[in-house]
């Protein structure tokens, strides 16, 4: 059963906060991780399952669990959420991209206007970004922008290289079991980025912590340490220290 006030307490906040504190709250309590998958544990879009999964195991998700959960998060707390489908950028100049449903983002009402939220694109922009301006926008000393295409909308972020696009979305609203296809082909097939390893990343106050085979990655004020993870067990200590994440023995 979906209860409010466990999720506010998972993410560490109040039902009073702003879309923007509960965005950025989120990101930093909620980690964007693909373990279940390569558990080969199927990852249902049922929102029971969700809040078991996210809340009351403490674990984190992609972008499917993340926003799908956030959107209802955010309808109890009074806010109008449209779910929105994304193709993710296969090319940085945006030349190409994902299928549609690819991601799942977030358009969000107030008496402000409309939002982007997302908390399910692992290293993207931490506060919401406003949908009706092209303007460029700075999140955490990044910037970004959208710029139009046709009916979409194209995120960029700047990155040292130069600007680079992240995805490509739509404005259509949708409904979660729109996006049931593209997360079971997410869960499958070895040409999704997500079955070929595994990856656990949340924002910190000052930057950001990941955990990936190998390697566990902090940047803090925009300085990049990397520590070895030589073996299962060193990664397994480094879910549970860093994320609070704790994976069932192999079998």
């Amino acid at each position: 059963m979906f209860d409010v006030a466990r999720y506010l307490e998972r993410i560490g906040v109040g039902a009073e906060q702003s879309l923007t504190r509960l965005h950025r709250a989120h990101l930093e309590a909620v980690p964007f991780e693909n373990l279940d998958i390569h558990l080969k544990r199927p990852i249902r879009l049922d929102m029971d399952a969700l809040f078991e999964k996210v809340v009351v195991q403490r674990r984190g998700g992609f972008c499917y669990e993340l926003n799908g959960l956030f959107a209802r998060l955010l309808t109890a707390l009074g806010h109008r959420v449209t779910l929105l489908s994304a193709g993710v950028a296969t090319a940085p100049d945006g030349s190409a991209y994902g299928p549609e449903f690819d991601h799942l983002a977030l358009q969000v009402e107030d008496e402000q206007g409309r939002w982007l939220a997302d908390v399910g694109f692992g290293e993207c922009f931490t506060e919401p970004l406003r949908l009706d301006t092209h303007d460029v926008q700075v999140r955490s000393g990044r910037a970004y922008r959208l710029s139009p295409e046709g009916d979409d909308l194209i995120l960029w972020s700047e990155k040292p290289s130069g600007w680079e696009a992240e995805y490509r979305l739509s404005l259509v609203p949708r409904q979660l079991a729109d996006f049931e296809g593209m997360c079971r082909y997410h869960q499958t097939s070895p040409d999704s980025i997500f079955t070929q390893r595994r990856l656990c990343t949340r924002a910190t106050p000052e930057g950001r912590i990941t955990a990936k085979e190998g390697t566990l990655v902090l940047t803090r004020r925009g300085v990049r340490t990397e520590q070895p993870l030589p073996d299962e067990d060193a990664l397994r200590r480094a879910l549970v220290e860093h994320f609070g994440v704790i994976l069932p023995p192999l079998e």
